[in-house]
């Protein structure tokens, strides 16, 4: 594997841990410092279940998770104008809600441009709903997210 495939993966990995860490952090309530602990120590490079998890860009992680639960109102605010009136963010699913808010903050502090965060988060929602439709609701509200969070990217 080359290098440029090796960084790409750890960042995809950072991307789907980042999720289920958000996921974690509203299901069980532990907070930002304690779930960010246990995946870097416990979860990178796990092997579960005889599959090996890859190892995820630390960096990238952090700055996901920071994003999100600082920019959380404004992330969800954006979520919110993106969906229809009848499903505001607290009826989408809770994994739903942790990928846009996981996207939401990769769209506002980057540094991927942002067709390449609406892809790489409509493939971490494959990741969780592998036979459902959810990965093109995904791409809908991120898209919509997208334009609002960088207009001069879809100009």
């Amino acid at each position: 594997m080359t290098g440029s495939e090796e960084r790409r993966r750890a960042r995809a990995a950072a991307r789907l841990h980042a999720v289920q860490a958000l996921f974690q952090m509203e299901a069980s309530g532990v907070d930002l410092e304690a779930v960010r602990r246990e995946f870097e120590t416990y979860r990178f490079g796990a092997v579960i279940d005889g599959e090996e998890l890859a190892e995820g860009d630390p960096e990238l992680f952090r700055a996901l998770l920071s994003g999100a639960v600082e920019r959380q109102a404004l992330i969800d605010q954006m979520t919110d104008r993106a969906l229809v009136a009848k499903w505001p963010i607290a009826r989408i699913d809770p994994v739903l809600r942790a990928v846009f808010r996981a996207a939401g903050a990769e769209l506002l502090v980057g540094p991927a441009p942002p067709r390449v965060v609406i892809s790489e988060f409509v493939e971490v929602a494959r990741a969780f709903f592998p036979e459902g439709r959810e990965a093109g609701f995904v791409n809908a509200v991120l898209d919509h997210m997208a334009r609002e969070a960088a207009p001069d990217a879809f100009a």
